[in-house]
Parts: C-alpha cells; structure tokens; sequence
C-alpha cells in the first residue's frame, strides 16, 4: 500500500499575517505607481513645452532670417529705437567733404537784384552798402502744353483713284475723324516712363500728366503703351532678342508676378550692354526659352534653380553668392560639429573668389582646378546630418559651373546682373500689382526691356520712345550705342 501524506491545514493567525502582508506590497507598489504616474505626467509636460518653445523658437528664427532678407519698405524693420542715433554726418574733422550744388553753366535766364532795406530794421538808420554777392536758384518752368493743329491734305490718284493723305513728321498716326484729337509722342513716352520706368500706376501717371496741363485718363496711356509695344517697338524688340542670344554672356533669373491676380513669372536675361524681361505662364524650360533659345551657347550664369541646367549647349556659372549665404546660415543654425561641412563650402568659395587677382589665366585655370578637387573631396564625405547631406547633394550637381568665372575671362561670379534687372520689375509688381491681362503683361515685357537697355546707354528713355513714336524704324543701333 502506497503510503500518503497529509498537509495540516494554515491556521487563520498565520492566514491573516499572509494577507496584512500581501495588503501591504498592494499598497506599497499603489503608492510606487502613482509616484511613476506623476513623474510621466511630469516629463510629459516638460516635452510639450520643450515642443511648443522649440517650434516658437524655429518661428523666431525663420522670422529673423527674413527680415535680414526684406530690410526695405514695406517689410518691417521692427520696433524704434528707444535712443537712436543723431541723424546726418559726425561732427569733427572726419565728416566728409562738405556737399555743394555747383553753379548752373552757362549765362542766367534771369538776373534779378536783391537791394538793401532803405533803413535799418532795428534802428532806423542809415544803410550802408559793403560788396555783392550770388546766389543762384535752379527752377522748373510752369508747365506749357503744346497745341498743334495738323492740316491733312486729302486727295486721290487721277490714275487709279486711289485716295491718298499728307502725313507729317511730327505726326504720330494717321487717324482722322472721332479719333483726330490725339496724344503728342513726348507725353506718351513721359506717362511710358512714369508707369514702366519709375513704377507709378496709370492713375498716377495720369495725375501727373494732368498737373503739368495735359488731363488724360488712365486709360488713354494704357492703350498708347499698348500701341507702342505692338507696333513701334516690335522691330527694336525682335533685335533685341536676336543680339541676347548672340551675345558671349547672359545672366538669367526670375520672379513671381502677377496677371489677371493670378500667380505667373518674371524672366529676366542681362549683360553689360541689355536687358530683356518677359512673362510667361509657369516657372519651366518652355518659359524660359521663349526668349533665350534652348540651344543658347554662351556663358550662362545663373543661381541653382534646376530648369537652367537644360541649357546644354551653354557653359554655365552657378552664383556663388547663393551657395555663401547658405553655407553662413548653416553655420548659424548647426551644432558645432555639423557646422564644420558649411564652413569648409565657404572657405572653398572664398579661396575661389580670392584666385580672381592671379595675374594669368593659366595661374586661374590652376586655382579652378585645385578648388574643384576639394569641393569633390568635400562632397564625397559622410554625413548624418540632413542639411548637409542636402548641401552637398547640391554642391555635387552644381560643381561643373561653380568655377568657370576662373576659367573663362570677363564671367561674373554671381548672378548680381539678373537680380539687379529683377528688383526694378519687383517693385513695381509692390506698388500696383502686376498686369491684368496678358496684352500687359506683353506690354510690360516690351517696354521694361526697352527702358531698361537704353539706360545702360545713357539714353534718355522719353526721348528715345518719342523719336520712335514719330518714326517706327529699328532703332537698334541707337539704342544699343
């Protein structure tokens, strides 16, 4: 017989220690788990906070970043100065040279005499006279407006029956009847220039106009404009194309605009000797080459928007000035140790830039060289960060055309020739919007180049617009002189 064995049952005093025991580890691990509830409830406030500081110190940042960007009218430059400084020069011997309109040339239209008070002012007496002295007063005129009143012969041939007007140099249409009260070409080209020039909008232009004597609606030079740059200036403008994309070197750029209030782009191309602008309908290649030919093969400098890289028969210069002023924010945003990447970038660019003073090209060549195995040296290095994984992806893409202002002679280094066109159309897209049909926007494209090529001439816009109002000829060869 297997044998068997019995366990004595707990008695209830040992029972009732197990269970006060076991209340106890309960209450124990209750107080432990509160205590771990509130240190998660604690570290997770401390994480929004941290959060929410952390997004409104990237705002801060961002917001800082463009006002350093946008230091001009309208953008805020923040709040006055409690004490600013005492406006105009320093006091002391280190001013300056002093500032002084020079005397009119040639003899005065007017010469007027200012004799001395009879009396002293004070006193009562006797007024001596001691010597003469000038002063001269520079003064517009009260504007005249000009009437003429042109006699159009009328007749026909005894041949053919054919009718045939008289037509006047002066003259700038042929229109007779309900449209015989006209504009003179002198103040079409004035309101041109107003508008497309100095960026007053055609009510203003209109304003001015009416104040000089000649009241004309806003309207009126709209459609002069127009007419201007559909039909005097289309032979000019087509030459001027064809020479930019004969020229050794263009610098292109482009800019957000407006037509009909919808969001389009401002093209511009320039060198030394013009300037073309143009708008077109979105921010492609098909834009761009609708001035600039897609088989262009001179020098192209340009920033590092990805659409001028299909301009492969041209050799490029991306703008150095980009890649600094992003490498100088890296540096100000980056820890320490991922800074280091931006700060070698600059200092390549910066040696690059130094290498223009070599005296001979072959000295440059070298110097374009040795600078191009350490951008690739720069490129080829690991990296965590995202940023600069970024900034030498595109340093890697843009370093064919980072240095060919070294290898080329006459090339900027930057695309300063583009933005400088730019800024001109910019603020005038600030003061009155853009254009709202695409008959403007041609118009604005027209005349802005026109403007803008004849002042890097000295010319005289208005009296190159008048002369070419009476006379529709090419032109080029004076505006280009």
């Amino acid at each position: 017989m297997i044998g068997s064995c019995s366990v004595a049952p707990a008695s209830d005093d040992n029972l009732a220690a197990r269970v006060a025991e076991l209340e106890d580890v309960v209450a124990f691990l209750q107080v432990a788990l509160e205590k771990q509830r509130a240190e998660m409830a604690r570290k997770d406030g401390a994480l929004i906070w941290q959060k929410d500081r952390i997004a409104e110190l990237e705002k801060a940042l961002e917001d800082a970043g463009r006002r350093q960007k946008r230091p001009s009218a309208p953008f805020s430059k923040g709040d006055p100065k409690t004490e600013p400084k005492r406006p105009g020069r320093k006091a002391g011997e280190a001013h300056g040279r002093h500032g002084q309109r020079a005397v009119p040339p040639g003899p005065p239209d007017k010469d007027l005499v200012a004799p001395l008070p009879e009396c002293c002012p004070d006193c009562g007496g006797e007024v001596c006279h001691d010597r003469d002295e000038e002063q001269w007063q520079v003064e517009i005129p009260d504007p005249k407006v000009v009437t003429t009143r042109f006699r159009v012969a009328i007749g026909h041939c005894a041949g053919c029956a054919r009718r045939l007007q008289g037509r006047h140099p002066d003259q700038v249409s042929d229109a007779l009847g309900a449209a015989g009260v006209q504009i003179g070409p002198n103040a079409k080209a004035f309101g041109a220039w107003l508008h497309y020039g100095l960026g007053l909008s055609f009510g203003r232009v209109g304003q001015v106009l009416g104040h000089l004597g000649l009241p004309v609606s806003r309207a009126a030079i709209c459609r002069s404009s127009t007419r201007s740059a559909c039909t005097d200036l289309v032979p000019v403008h087509a030459d001027l194309v064809v020479a930019a994309n004969k020229a050794p070197t263009l610098t292109m750029d482009e800019s957000g605009w407006r037509v009909g209030g919808e969001g389009e782009w401002l093209w511009v191309a320039a060198n030394v000797e013009l300037t073309l602008a143009w708008i077109g309908e979105g921010r492609g290649f098909e834009q761009a080459t609708e001035v600039v030919d897609a088989d262009y093969p001179g020098v192209l400098v340009r920033d590092g928007y990805v659409v001028y890289n299909h301009y492969t028969k041209a050799t490029h210069q991306s703008c150095t000035a980009h890649v600094l002023r992003r490498c100088h924010q890296m540096e100000a945003d980056l820890p320490a140790a991922d800074a280091k990447i931006p700060a070698a970038a600059k200092t390549i660019i910066k040696d690059a830039l130094a290498a223009r003073e070599l005296a001979t090209p072959a000295e440059r060549a070298a110097a374009a060289a040795q600078c191009r195995a350490r951008l690739d040296e720069l490129c080829a290095r690991p990296t965590s960060c995202d940023a600069n994984r970024r900034l030498l992806k595109h340093l890697g893409h843009q370093a064919d055309a980072m240095f060919t202002f070294l290898t080329v002679e006459g090339i900027d280094a930057t695309n300063f020739r583009g933005e400088q066109a730019v800024r001109p159309c910019v603020v005038n897209r600030k003061t009155w919007g853009g254009n709202r049909t695409w008959a403007g926007a041609a118009t604005q494209g027209v005349l802005t180049s026109i403007i803008a090529t004849a002042a890097k001439h000295s010319l005289d816009p208005v009296d190159y617009l008048a002369a070419r109002a009476r006379s529709p000829d090419p032109g080029l060869a004076i505006l280009l002189g």
